[in-house]
């Protein structure tokens, strides 16, 4: 006859061992510190363009902030289409592709968005993974940031005016996400979390520059919130400047 107190203690070893086996397994590697990328400034590289847009540009829609005496007083034209001579600006370009697992860790400095004027300024930017982003109210109004990712958490919290910045951490990279006031359905823009430091915002005159980049072939991309996102191999040798400019077109 078998001895139950032995078998019972046999399947604890055994389910010890296993356990010890798996704790052993789970904290190897993801637990441990990561160490920052260090690209070598002596052959670092950049890409640099500028980007167009060819066909008819309806002309800015005005904006009508009268629903709200604090914004009444306030002009301006929707951002979401902005063309000068050709140049086109708020498209968000970045290196997409090429990076290997590199790891970048964030930069201490937050970025900050200011809600003045009724307006999200600026209507474009971006953050890496783990970057503090803070919102600012500058205005005498109560705004509504809601923030509509796919990937990441979505959220919606109102913020009083003047009242106390609200600082948010994203911990994965998504890009483009939409951010709205449900306050003031004129105040829109786009946020994009990465996980590397190689990204540029175009301007009024279109051009963008994206430095300090180690020797290798990537994708870069360039995103547009109407126009959609183009993307293309780029290579580039140490200390090489290499000129990539993209052109958009309308759609219909």
């Amino acid at each position: 006859m078998k001895n139950p107190a032995w078998a019972l203690t046999l399947i604890a070893l055994v389910c010890f061992a296993a356990c010890s086996k798996k704790e052993a397994s789970d904290n190897t590697g993801p637990t441990m510190q990561r160490q920052p990328a260090v690209i070598d400034p002596a052959t670092a590289a950049s890409v640099s363009g500028i980007i167009k847009f060819e066909g008819s540009a309806a002309a800015p829609q005005k904006i009508d902030m009268a629903q709200d005496p604090a914004c009444g007083n306030q002009t301006g034209v929707d951002e979401s289409m902005v063309v000068t001579n050709g140049d086109l600006a708020n498209v968000f370009v970045y290196v997409k592709d090429g990076l290997g697992d590199r790891y970048f860790a964030p930069p201490p400095e937050p970025v900050t968005i200011v809600q003045k004027g009724c307006r999200y300024k600026p209507h474009v930017t971006a953050a890496m993974a783990g970057q503090t982003v803070k919102f600012e109210n500058g205005d005498q109004t109560t705004h509504n940031i809601h923030m509509m990712p796919k990937e990441l958490r979505q959220w919606n919290e109102s913020q009083m005016s003047s009242g106390e910045p609200i600082e948010k951490k994203f911990d994965r990279p998504e890009i483009m996400v939409p951010i709205k006031c449900n306050q003031h359905p004129w105040m829109h823009m786009y946020l994009s979390v990465l996980s590397n430091p190689f990204f540029a915002i175009t301007d009024y005159d279109g051009k963008f520059k994206i430095h300090g980049l180690p020797p290798g072939t990537y994708t870069v991309a360039a995103v547009h919130e109407r126009l959609g996102e183009q993307d293309v191999k780029v290579t580039v040798g140490p200390k090489e400047t290499k000129v990539q400019d993209f052109v958009f077109r309308t759609t219909h």
